[in-house]
C-alpha cells in the first residue's frame, strides 16, 4: 500500500556507473554506424543511441515532473525526434543512416546544452535574487567600513576635523 509518504522525489537519480554505460552504449553504437563498421552489436546499439540520446536531453528539460512522467513524455520525444529528423531527411532527399545518426547527435547536444545553459541562468539569477532580498550582516567589499578610509583623499586637515566631529557624536 503506498501512502503520500512514500512518493519519490522529483529528480530520480540513476547511479553513475548505469549512466557510464549506457553513454558507452549509445557511443559505440554512433561510432560503429559513423564509421561503417560493420558488426552484430551495430543495429543494437544504434537503435539504444537513437533512443536514450534525445530522451536524455529532453529528460534534462522535464526537472519539474516526476519520475515516471519524465521517463514517459522523454521516451514519446526521443521517438519524436527521431521520426521527424527521418521525415525531413526523406523530404528533402537527403537520407541516409550516418546522417540521420549525425543529425539525432547533434540535435540532442544542442538541447541538451542549451538545458545546461537555461540552469545555470536560472541559478545566478537565484542567486541574485536571494542575495538582494538577504540583509546584508556585513559591509560590501566597495563600500568602506570607516569614515577615514571614505574621506582619503580630502586633506589631512579636512581628516583630522572629520575625526573629531566623530568621535564628539
Amino acid at each position: 500500500m503506498q501512502t503520500n509518504s512514500d512518493k519519490s522525489p522529483a529528480g530520480v537519480r540513476f547511479p553513475p556507473a548505469l549512466v557510464g554505460v549506457a553513454v558507452g552504449i549509445g557511443g559505440v553504437g554512433a561510432t560503429l554506424t559513423l564509421a561503417g563498421i560493420d558488426s552484430p552489436l551495430r543495429a543494437p546499439f544504434t537503435l539504444f543511441f537513437l533512443l536514450t540520446a534525445p530522451a536524455s536531453a529532453l529528460g534534462g528539460a522535464l526537472r519539474g515532473l516526476d519520475g515516471a512522467a519524465r521517463a514517459v513524455l522523454a521516451g514519446v520525444g526521443a521517438l519524436a525526434l527521431d521520426l521527424l529528423v527521418a521525415q525531413a531527411m526523406l523530404s528533402w532527399q537527403m537520407w541516409s543512416v550516418r546522417g540521420g545518426v549525425s543529425a539525432v547527435g547533434a540535435l540532442s547536444l544542442v538541447l541538451f546544452l542549451s538545458v545546461r545553459l537555461l540552469s545555470v541562468r536560472q541559478a545566478r539569477a537565484r542567486r541574485r535574487r536571494h542575495a538582494r532580498s538577504s540583509p546584508r550582516t556585513t559591509s560590501s567589499p566597495r563600500t568602506t567600513s570607516s569614515p577615514r578610509m571614505a574621506n582619503s583623499h580630502r586633506t589631512p586637515h579636512a581628516r583630522s576635523s572629520l575625526r573629531t566631529t566623530s568621535s564628539q557624536g
